[in-house]
């Protein structure tokens, strides 16, 4: 699949998520679910994000990045929140929070595998070092979320945390799973780039020095 074409395909979903969150927002209003026209309004800001992101130069996101971002918020802020589907089914918040973990994770690495690799860099950071780094910003966001939920339950009596503590576990584990699986992915990742650059690096070399031994012989 072309950019020109994952971008078309990207922008195409996206448009459609945010028109199916202000359907759902005027439908909220009408049955006076207030939360649920927050929610609709979150995600629908949220998914300008990457674009945002992008245009503001602070981090580039892949299309097909940006595509699964969307349909994520698609599961977790409409199937999950406004259509009950973490009511229905017990293990949809565990999905989610492992997925979140390993997206988390992959632009903790992308943030900080973008400012390595740049050419006026001050310092390089080794594999591990990035790795690390992309698994404590997931685990980061993934905490400020449980700290999020708590303080929304207890100031406003409501339910996102439904059976407290086990709740808050389960959802940090399935985050942690997400999150290391993502670092593992990315520091494979970066070994493979740098074994085959050094690969490309060694072969242009001894065409040099052929070549330089094909001049002093001439």
């Amino acid at each position: 699949m072309s950019i020109r074409v994952s971008l078309r395909n990207g922008v195409i979903i996206s448009n459609l998520f945010r028109l199916l969150m202000v359907f759902s927002a005027v439908g909220s209003i009408i049955e006076n679910n207030y939360i649920n026209v927050l929610t609709a309004c979150v995600a629908f800001a949220l998914s300008y994000l990457p674009s945002f992101l992008r245009k503001k130069r602070y981090l580039y996101l892949p299309v097909q990045f940006q595509i699964v971002l969307t349909l994520f918020f698609f599961a977790s802020l409409y199937l999950g929140s406004i259509k009950g589907f973490y009511y229905r089914y017990w293990w949809w918040d565990t999905l989610l929070h492992t997925a979140s973990g390993f997206m988390l994770g992959l632009v903790g690495f992308l943030l900080v595998y973008t400012l390595n690799s740049h050419k006026r860099k001050a310092f390089t950071l080794s594999p591990f070092f990035i790795v690390l780094f992309s698994f404590c910003f997931a685990m980061t966001i993934g905490t400020m979320w449980e700290i999020y939920e708590f303080s929304m339950d207890s100031l406003f009596g409501w339910d996102m945390q439904k059976s407290g503590l086990v709740d808050t576990m389960f959802d940090l584990i399935a985050d942690m799973i997400g999150a290391a699986t993502s670092s593992i992915y990315g520091y494979i990742y970066i070994r493979e780039h740098h074994k085959n650059r050094n690969k490309k690096n060694r072969h242009h070399d001894i065409i040099d020095t052929i070549r330089q031994f094909k001049t002093e012989k001439h």
